[in-house]
C-alpha cells in the first residue's frame, strides 16, 4: 500500500490511527494506575494508615447522587472509610460511587450514595461494571468527611468477583504539625 492510498486524500486514516493509539495508550496508563488503587486497602506504614491513591473522576461525575444501599445486584461492595495517619474510622464520612451499567453506559441508575456507619463502614450491592471502551471494569468512588481531604479514586475489578472489600483512606486536609 503506498503512502497516499494509506493516508488518503484528507489523511483521515492517520487521524484515526493516532487517536485509536493515544486512547489505547491512556487506558494502559489508567490501568497501571488501577492496580495501585484497587489495593484500596488500609496498609500500615510505620504503625499508621497510606492514603488511598487518587485517580480520575472522569467526565461522568454528577453530584446529588440519591441516598441508596443497592444500584443493582450481584456485586457487594464493602469497606471502611478510615483517616490517616492514624486509620481511625470516619462516621457519617459521605461514600458516592457511579459505573457504567452493562452495556458500557453511564447512567443515573448506577449512581449513589451512602454514609459510613459509627466504626466507618460502607456497604452497597450493584450490578457488575459494564465495558467501557479502552479501560477496564470499574467503580468510581468520591469520598468526603469533615477535617479531610476529599478523595477521588477507582475500583478497578478483574472479573468474576460477586464480592469487594475495598477500604478508603482518606488524608488530613491540613497536615499534622510537629
Amino acid at each position: 500500500m503506498t503512502t497516499g492510498r494509506w493516508m488518503g486524500r484528507s489523511g483521515k486514516r492517520t487521524r484515526r490511527l493516532r487517536r485509536a493509539v493515544a486512547t489505547a495508550a491512556f487506558g494502559v496508563a489508567i490501568l497501571l494506575t488501577g492496580v495501585v488503587a484497587a489495593s484500596g486497602g488500609a496498609e500500615k506504614a510505620s504503625g499508621g494508615c497510606v492514603p488511598t491513591a487518587r485517580d480520575a473522576e472522569g467526565p461522568f461525575y454528577k453530584p446529588g447522587a440519591p441516598v441508596r444501599a443497592s444500584t443493582g445486584s450481584g456485586l457487594s461492595v464493602r469497606g471502611k472509610v478510615l483517616g490517616a495517619p492514624d486509620c481511625r474510622p470516619l462516621p457519617g464520612a459521605r461514600v458516592e460511587w457511579w459505573q457504567a451499567n452493562s452495556g458500557g453506559d453511564y447512567d443515573d441508575a448506577h449512581r449513589g450514595t451512602r454514609s459510613a456507619a459509627a466504626g466507618g463502614e460502607y456497604a452497597f450491592t450493584t450490578d457488575f461494571p459494564g465495558k467501557y471502551p479502552f479501560r477496564p471494569r470499574h467503580i468510581h468512588f468520591k469520598v468526603s468527611a469533615p477535617g479531610f481531604a476529599p478523595l477521588t479514586t477507582q475500583l478497578y475489578l478483574r472479573g468474576g468477583e460477586t464480592s469487594v472489600t475495598f477500604d478508603l483512606v482518606l488524608s488530613p486536609s491540613t497536615p499534622p504539625s510537629r
